[in-house]
């Protein structure tokens, strides 16, 4: 999971979750994730592009932008 780019569909604020769809080739598709920001920042508007830079199964990833 971890560096794998995905695009986010609900906003992801300071501390809270949000959800981001993430690209997973494996699997031949796209699949939704719960995603907080990795680090603190400016919140993650929906549409924005994201990396996956910490996975916690089974569907809990943390994201910066890309």
């Amino acid at each position: 999971m971890i560096g794998l780019v995905g695009r986010v569909t609900g906003r992801i604020g300071a501390g809270l979750v949000g959800e981001v769809m993430v690209h997973v080739p494996e699997r031949l598709g796209s699949e939704a994730f719960l995603a907080y920001r990795a680090t603190p920042g400016e919140p993650l508007q929906p549409g924005t592009m994201v990396v996956v830079v910490d996975y916690q199964p089974p569907r809990t990833v943390y994201v910066e932008p890309f």
